[in-house]
């Protein structure tokens, strides 16, 4: 297994400035491997179903998540982030993931929370587990059993985990597996799980990934990993760097969607994440198409100094934080969602916004470097439109193989602070 520890010294001096000798000495510290970006759970007549109980009581909550970097120590952390009550926390065990919700025999760790085995999560926080002696491996999927022994209103989940979770009856965080108990339900949203973390060498770093449905893998095969920063954490994972996930269904730029707008949730779901060095920031489609649909009939659309306002704002709160941002242009999506109620997603003028918006992403030199997604994922024949085999077939989300193909088009040089190769840079044009 590589230890992040033993960074390759290039990696080191250049993308992070330091001493790879002094690196590998220095104590360690707190990577996060892993993340779902916390959700309010929206009421029954929201345009979609929630897939979550509105209220959990005695029951074990088992959920898969694959790391992208490895390390000696893990710990989670859980999230009341909308909740008006405090959440009891039972019992919580950490494992190796084998098959369905199958744990590795032997690699069953109970959790504890300041010293003990229970614990409340207070309305609105954040709740972080002690660490665990499991050597887990880069991209190793864990297994995260959450006890509720007492009624707990869901008010806090991310929706779009694609993953199967399992919610049973009665404490069994310790089981073998859950799926075969009777009463046992099946959900695909995230449930009071955040963030995963490793123990690091303190010269370890993360890329972090901030964007929307497109980010957070809507259409990409479920249970399979097949999200564009899964892909790219494939990629990165030797050099051991981190990648997590901040994206959200619904996500906004300048509004709350089916999540908190991003310049409000920024410092939570990215800059307080320990080890980000870099975002990627792949957001404005939902900003743009959402007003005047079934999503916000009665909303004004941004204009584009509106939306590259909000864009500087960001760079802005990163780089007082020391945080590299990378700008994404936005993919097309002409005849986006036909048949569906959001069938007046694409409008040839919402079409013409995102292009001044990527060209303003393109031309301003407002970030530390660009990803030209549109010109990566787009059909040359018709431009407006993805190419047919990285579709998902709905005409906005990639499918599994246009994902692959954002993730293995990046020159991984503009995420570590590099000069690109004279290959990448040709991979760039």
């Amino acid at each position: 297994m590589q230890r992040l520890s033993i960074l390759p010294a290039a990696l080191l001096s250049l993308a992070l400035g330091t001493n790879p000798a002094q690196a590998a000495n220095a104590d360690t510290a707190w990577l996060a491997s892993w993340t779902a970006s916390p959700q309010a759970v929206w009421s029954s007549d929201f345009l979609f179903p929630s897939n979550v109980p509105a209220v959990l009581h005695g029951h074990t909550v088992r959920q898969v998540a694959r790391l992208s970097v490895g390390g000696p120590r893990v710990r989670i952390v859980l999230s009341n982030a909308y909740g008006k009550v405090p959440l009891r926390i039972g019992a919580a065990a950490v494992a190796l993931a084998a098959s369905g919700s199958a744990i590795e025999a032997g690699s069953l760790r109970a959790l504890t929370f300041s010293g003990q085995p229970s614990a409340s999560v207070a309305p609105g926080a954040p709740l972080v587990s002690d660490p665990v002696d499991l050597p887990v491996p880069d991209l190793a999927r864990l297994t995260v059993s959450i006890h509720l022994p007492q009624a707990s209103p869901t008010s806090t989940f991310h929706w779009d985990g694609r993953e199967t979770a399992w919610i049973a009856p009665h404490d069994q965080t310790h089981a073998a597996r859950i799926d075969d108990s009777p009463g046992v339900q099946t959900t695909t949203a995230r449930l009071l799980l955040s963030a995963i973390q490793v123990e690091a060498a303190p010269a370890a770093q993360a890329v972090a990934i901030l964007g929307d449905s497109i980010t957070d893998g809507a259409s990409a095969s479920l249970g399979m990993d097949a999200r564009w920063p899964d892909f790219l954490a494939e990629r990165l994972a030797p050099q051991g760097v981190a990648v997590i996930n901040a994206g959200i269904s619904g996500a906004r730029l300048l509004s709350d969607g089916m999540g908190t707008n991003a310049l409000a949730r920024f410092e939570r779901d990215v800059l307080a994440q320990p080890g980000v060095r870099t975002v990627v920031v792949l957001l404005g489609i939902n900003d743009i198409s959402w007003p005047g649909t079934a999503f916000a009939p009665r909303e004004q659309r941004p204009t584009l100094e509106e939306l590259s306002s909000g864009y500087a704002q960001l760079v802005a709160q990163a780089r007082s934080r020391g945080v590299r941002v990378v700008g994404a242009t936005l993919t097309p999506f002409a005849g986006a969602l036909p048949g569906t109620p959001l069938s007046d997603y694409y409008q040839p003028d919402k079409d013409t916004l995102r292009q001044q918006l990527n060209a303003w992403i393109r031309s301003s030199g407002s970030f530390d470097a660009v990803l030209d997604f549109d010109a990566w994922a787009r059909d040359p024949a018709h431009p407006l439109r993805l190419l047919p085999a990285y579709d998902s077939g709905d005409h906005l989300h990639p499918g599994d193989a246009g994902n692959r193909a954002l993730a293995e088009g990046i020159a991984l040089p503009l995420l570590l602070n590099q000069s690109p190769s004279p290959a990448y840079k040709a991979v760039l044009k």
